[in-house]
């Protein structure tokens, strides 16, 4: 455990970038404080998933399977939801794979489409990993539901302006259907465009 220091050291990299760079200095500041916090929410989320040996990105695939209507997903869907590259989809199915977590199959429909479907096994060890992560509020327990809203709205812009999603109009706002060849619900990870 490493000892607190008695000051904010991005409050004092902030002031020193002021002196040089003054419009620049609450940007870095901000940066700072986000790569930080990173680092703090990761720690907290692998340390809970460690028991489980699963790692966030494994976590987060089987999550998406369990939201999917039935449990299964095209892995070229899987990517831009887990906002992950198509050659790490592919490292994160074969590890689970291999674990039994999830088995691939081919698509009743299209033969070039290959599904991930979480089994049993992936089903219950997701439900016992979240039962983790939730224990330590995803390393995010020092903040109360105010705050977490208003961090959660603040990022959102930002992935937003960084082309992450786009924000429908009202009037094609998907309704509650669900697209029958993904399996998908909206409202879901799987559904979403995705944090």
């Amino acid at each position: 455990m490493r000892r607190a220091l008695e000051f904010d050291p991005i409050e004092e990299a902030r002031r020193q970038w002021a002196l040089t760079w003054p419009d620049a200095a609450d940007a870095m500041a901000a940066a700072t404080s986000v790569m930080r916090a990173q680092q703090i929410v990761l720690g907290a989320v692998d340390t809970a998933l460690r028991p489980f040996g699963l790692t966030f990105a494994r976590y987060e695939a089987l999550m998406l399977l369990s939201f999917s209507r039935r449990g299964e997903l095209p892995l070229g869907k899987m990517g831009p939801r887990l906002m992950i590259h198509p050659t790490s989809v592919t490292n994160v199915v074969d590890r689970l794979e291999h674990d039994r977590l999830v088995t691939r199959v081919p698509h009743p429909t299209d033969r070039r489409t290959t599904l991930a479907r979480i089994t049993p096994a992936g089903r219950a060890l997701a439900v016992a990993a979240t039962e983790a992560v939730n224990a330590v509020a995803f390393g995010l327990g020092a903040l109360d539901p105010e705050d977490l809203g208003t961090l959660s709205a603040v990022v959102r812009r930002l992935r937003q302006q960084a082309g992450d999603f786009e924000v429908p109009d009202e009037a094609h706002v998907p309704d509650e259907a669900h697209d029958e060849r993904s399996g998908e619900r909206p409202g879901t990870i799987a559904g979403d465009a995705r944090r």
